[in-house]
């Protein structure tokens, strides 16, 4: 019976194949393995009697509040057409250099992944304002496809990101238990922001790397991009006033740099620069006069919808860890990962895999729910810093929905992509960029001050 834990894990991820959803999953299978514990007698019951206590201090979670409201800022930004104004200019900004639709395309799908923070989202968006337009363009589909599904996945890794505030929260529990393991009765503590500090510099690599390969695929593959804007764009290029790019180019710029800023100068609280993200986002649609009843509602129902399934989704992991750990499961975990080879890099190397294989059946939310909690203790005890590990894990996870052929980003862009847009096109677009990744894992693994500097500096 010591392995139920393991069995466990096994079973739920069976399920989610099988297409249930994945709250109920989580809850119902830890709930029949429950029952068939005590049946048993081998789980206590008592496990249970916990469970109150932990959802309570789930929706006490302040940090937590930041999660609805930075989703109400990327859908007003998004349905406000901000992110299509400012595509369209930066496009012409940019259009009259090599690659330069591919450059302007990274640079807006940087600043829409990070005020989303979904990766559907971002994709899908990308997929409808960037696709035909660049098709239409001359670029190849392969390498079109390529660049938005890359820049779609940016939201794991630049701040603000959801997926950064829910596994800096995890995290957050995960160093205290560790530090209470090892004997430190005084804990440090983690925070979202130094995740958001530890993201910033890994995430402008990763962009400056796409720029420079979209670069040279204009220099080495003339085929797969265009030399020249059509004479049309170059037309309207010139006519492009200062005016026009400002109030295009500021206003999000401005609000993306307040949200992050005040994160990282310390004035503001993770939920408290989310509620001047939203706010921002609101006064953005009202003064360009899209801020209607009609898209009014439609933003607020999304943020409901998405903050649901987030929240039921960690409902459901709070029961299915409670579960596992009744089973002995963090034991059986930690005494796995004392007997691999290669101690810590062992152990970290196997997680990575692990996690990397997970996303191509769960999203980042479960992930972070259900399999952080259970690994992260182990691994912080056995000496890794918490703020390059949630990093490396991001990193890893949105490398995870790149690859073919379960990556989440490539189904997503397949559902709006027209048609004559192949696959295969869509999987061979992609690999550059998975590569590209792969690399900034080794290279953060190798030097993980990379990650840990700019906290260091910032909170000390």
């Amino acid at each position: 019976m010591e392995y139920m834990a393991l069995l466990m894990f096994v079973v739920v991820c069976g399920v989610l194949l099988l297409g249930y959803p994945v709250a109920l999953s989580l809850a119902g299978t830890a709930l029949l393995f429950s029952g068939l514990g005590i049946s048993f007698g081998v789980f206590e019951s008592a496990f249970l009697s916990a469970l109150p206590n932990r959802l309570y201090g789930v929706l006490n979670n302040q940090t937590l509040l930041a999660v609805p409201l930075f989703i109400f800022m990327g859908a007003m930004l998004e349905r406000s057409k901000i992110a299509e104004n400012l595509l369209s200019t930066m496009a012409l900004l940019f259009g009259r250099y090599n690659a330069g639709l591919a450059i302007s395309v990274t640079l807006v799908g940087m600043l829409l992944a990070a005020s989303t923070g979904i990766v559907g989202a971002t994709v899908v968006t990308m997929g409808l304002l960037s696709l035909p337009t660049m098709l239409k363009r001359g670029y190849s589909p392969a390498f079109s496809s390529g660049i938005i599904c890359a820049t779609g996945t940016l939201g794991q890794i630049i701040p603000p990101s959801i997926a950064l505030i829910l596994l800096g929260d995890v995290l957050s529990s995960a160093y205290q238990q560790a530090q209470l393991t090892m004997g430190v009765f005084s804990p440090k503590t983690v925070s979202v922001g130094d995740l958001f500090a530890g993201a910033v510099i890994p995430g402008l690599i990763l962009v400056s790397c796409y720029i420079l390969y979209c670069i040279a695929v204009a220099v080495f593959k003339p085929d797969a991009i265009p030399k020249r804007m059509p004479s049309e764009q170059e037309n309207q290029q010139e006519k492009l006033s200062l005016m026009l790019l400002a109030s295009a180019l500021l206003p999000p710029l401005l609000l993306m740099f307040a949200v992050l800023g005040s994160i990282l100068l310390g004035y503001a609280t993770p939920t408290e620069a989310a509620g001047v993200g939203a706010m921002g986002a609101l006064l953005l649609a009202l003064w360009k006069r899209q801020l209607s009843q009609e898209n009014l509602v439609t933003v607020m129902q999304t943020t409901v919808k998405i903050t649901s399934m987030v929240f039921l989704i960690l409902i459901g992991a709070s029961l299915f860890s409670l579960v596992f750990r009744g089973f002995g499961g963090e034991e059986l975990v930690h005494g796995l990962f004392q007997q691999m080879p290669g101690g810590v890099f062992g152990a970290t190397l196997i997680v990575m895999l692990v996690i990397f294989l997970l996303g191509f059946i769960l999203d980042f939310i479960e992930i972070t729910f259900v399999v952080v909690p259970i690994v992260a203790p182990v691994l912080l005890a056995m000496g890794l810093d918490p703020v390059w590990l949630g990093i490396m894990i991001a990193v890893n996870l949105q490398t995870s929905f790149l690859t073919p052929p379960f990556g989440f980003a490539l189904f997503y862009l397949r559902g709006v992509a027209d048609k004559s847009v192949p696959t295969s096109a869509i999987y061979k677009g992609v690999i550059p960029f998975i590569i590209i990744q792969l690399v900034l894992l080794c290279v953060l693994a190798y030097w993980p001050s990379i990650v840990t500097w700019l906290p260091n500096v910032i909170y000390g």
